[in-house]
């Protein structure tokens, strides 16, 4: 059966005119429109720079800016935390919270082995934070669990062991919703332990759009989104939410925690050099980006549902559970080679770009771009058939349908090697 195309209820070629923008940008967005590199690629629109331009422009560093404060008392009401703090990145951010949660070393950080805070901020953890980084396999291949964690704690007083004093999750970590009932049994045995909680919540936007989709709540409601923000991110001490991956700012993140955690991250924010003057109009079109794009996201988990269901229905692989905006794609299953497969892409006449096997489904992608993507698999499947190099529709046996499906219900203990495969999920 042929899935149908998609729609999504706005136009995102439309967002940048050249009258406004000009006709560099309304050509970059054409271009962004059909990248699935990364969500960091968005175009700020037009309407999101003119609500800039009213922004306060005070110096932020001294706590004088009120467009600046006025974001962080918003996302920290969202979240249901005491106070919040701008910065530039995630990545700062992340470092910034786990500075803050670690008073004197020896002490150790208990990460996924895939988590960004470990593997893709430059080493930031034992650079600033003179920590060391225990990285753990789920044992289910997905995600961790307290089961994983508590025997990997290092408690006590054995001097030959950096005792362990962070816990940092990720949700979503390569676009797959970390299940919140175990988030909460890994908040209870982190607690017991005295141990601090962070969450690297760089895309917990998709997940709280998830959340209010399935509850048939109102994404435009700040009342509805706080109720789920905060309890997603209640089992956490800290959390630090990027503003440009999903929502579209075109630069920040915020941390958020108590009072007193919050005013000894902005001492360390100072001494790394990540205060920001007059940051008014950035932090006001992150605002912008909150009000009027946060409500796209579920249309982007859409697309990229019909992207990994049209090119099931080929039988590409896909390499983890596309819970929300992206997906793993392994052309190699039907006998394309991945760069291939990229150079075709991105020699079609309206060019689509992607970041190897990771597609990330952005809010301005279109549907245009989703089905040309499945339309160009499709012909250089036809082409391969055609000449004899790869089995036909139905020929593929049962048993490797099962290993490409695998994921779906991992059995048993997944080992260390079989994770390493996946090494090109986290990022």
């Amino acid at each position: 059966m042929t899935i149908q195309p998609l729609s999504i209820p706005y136009n995102p070629l439309s967002e940048v005119s050249e009258q406004v923008g000009g006709r560099e940008n309304v050509e970059s967005l054409r271009r962004v429109a059909r990248d699935f590199r990364s969500d960091t690629l968005t175009v700020p629109t037009d309407a999101q720079l003119l609500h800039s331009l009213k922004a306060s422009r005070g110096d932020d560093v001294y706590s004088e800016d009120p467009s600046t404060t006025a974001l962080e008392r918003r996302v920290a009401k969202l979240t249901g935390k005491e106070a919040a703090m701008f910065a530039v990145s995630g990545t700062m951010t992340n470092q910034l919270a786990i500075r803050t949660h670690m008073k004197q070393p020896p002490h150790s950080v208990i990460t996924d082995y895939r988590a960004h805070v470990h593997k893709m901020e430059a080493g930031g953890i034992a650079m600033f934070s003179q920590a060391t980084t225990h990285q753990l396999f789920p044992s289910n291949g997905l995600h961790l669990t307290a089961e994983d964690i508590e025997p990997q704690l290092q408690l006590g007083t054995n001097i030959h062991i950096s005792p362990t004093k962070l816990i940092c999750l990720e949700n979503t970590l390569s676009g797959m919703i970390f299940p919140q009932e175990e988030i909460v049994k890994i908040g209870e045995l982190a607690r017991k332990n005295d141990i601090g909680m962070h969450l690297d919540g760089a895309r917990i936007w998709n997940v709280a759009a998830d959340v209010i989709e399935r509850k048939g709540l109102d994404a435009s409601s700040e009342e509805d989104r706080q109720i789920v923000l905060t309890d997603l991110l209640a089992p956490f001490d800290s959390a630090s939410l990027c503003l440009s991956k999903g929502l579209g700012a075109p630069i920040g993140s915020i941390l958020v925690g108590t009072k007193e955690f919050i005013e000894r991250a902005k001492w360390f924010r100072k001494a790394f050099g990540g205060g920001i003057r007059q940051c008014g109009g950035i932090a006001a079109s992150a605002d912008y980006a909150l009000t009027h794009h946060f409500p796209r996201l579920a249309h982007t988990h859409k697309l990229a549902k019909r992207l990994e269901e049209g090119l099931r229905e080929l039988g590409v692989g896909i390499a983890a559970p596309v819970d929300t905006n992206m997906v793993f794609f392994q052309p190699q299953a039907i006998g394309l080679p991945l760069d291939a497969t990229m150079a075709r892409l991105a020699a079609l006449p309206n060019p689509i770009i992607v970041g190897r096997e990771r597609c990330v489904v952005h809010h301005q992608i279109t549907p245009e771009a989703i089905e040309d993507f499945i339309a160009c698999v499709r012909e250089m499947k036809e082409e391969k058939q055609a000449s004899g190099e790869i089995p036909k529709e139905g020929e593929i046996g049962q048993g490797e349908r099962e290993k490409l499906e695998s994921y779906n219900g991992p059995k048993g203990k997944t080992t260390d090697a079989v994770l390493r495969k996946q090494a090109a999920l986290g990022y």
